[in-house]
């Protein structure tokens, strides 16, 4: 059973989601605040941290910081939950490692299909080769330093500022590999209105995931 950390002041907001996470058939831990997430984090180390924004003591940029200084916690799969009216906010998380966020008020299937989402790419970047004779890398691939052997043989590519790279939905044909500058990944809500979800740059790869789920 995965084990989910559950962080949020509002008692009546941290009830639910966790009702709503166990019946999911996770295991779920919850804390009122910051500070003692980060402790119940090191006492029992989840598979993955739901973790608010604005809370006292502690405050979710606090717990994100002191989480990716701890070598046993840095790499656990993080959620920032955010009112809508602290949507400007949420750019601060993703640049200091969040790994995605969910805006408040939420429904059930956003809640679980984010967690779910964030689970499987974390388990696809924990796969381990078995030793045994090595199959495309797009179909094997499960570490970046897999990932690292294709940078020699690749082709450079240059993109002009704000120009757009990759369009959801497309199936994927190519692995970007920053060499130099930033990528943003946004999505735009019913307004029309672009919300940065990623940023990325020197040394990182963008695109992975989806090439090795074949989506």
């Amino acid at each position: 059973m995965r084990r989910v950390l559950l962080i949020e002041d509002n008692d009546e907001i941290r009830e639910n989601t966790a009702e709503i996470l166990e019946l999911a058939n996770y295991k779920v831990d919850t804390a009122g605040n910051g500070k003692q997430g980060v402790e119940m984090a090191l006492e029992n180390i989840p598979d993955l941290i739901i973790c608010d924004i604005m809370m006292p003591v502690l405050d979710g940029y606090g717990v994100l910081h002191l989480l990716r200084k701890n070598e046993s916690l840095k790499n656990i799969p993080f959620i920032f939950l955010t009112a809508k009216s602290e949507r400007g906010d949420f750019r601060k998380g993703m640049e200091m490692g969040a790994d995605d966020y969910i805006t408040k008020p939420f429904s059930d299937i956003e809640l679980l299909t984010a967690i779910e989402s964030r689970l499987k790419k974390a388990a696809l970047l924990h796969k381990k080769f078995d030793g045994a004779a090595m199959q495309p890398v797009v179909e094997e691939a499960g570490t970046l330093k897999a990932l690292d052997e294709l940078v020699s043989s690749s082709a450079v590519n240059i993109y002009k500022k704000k120009r757009l790279i990759y369009d959801e939905g497309n199936h994927p044909v190519k692995l970007f590999y920053i060499q130099k500058g930033k990528v943003k990944t946004f999505k735009t809500n019913d307004d029309g209105k672009e919300l940065t979800v990623g940023l990325f740059g020197e040394g990182d790869y963008v695109g992975y995931t989806a090439i090795l789920e074949g989506g």
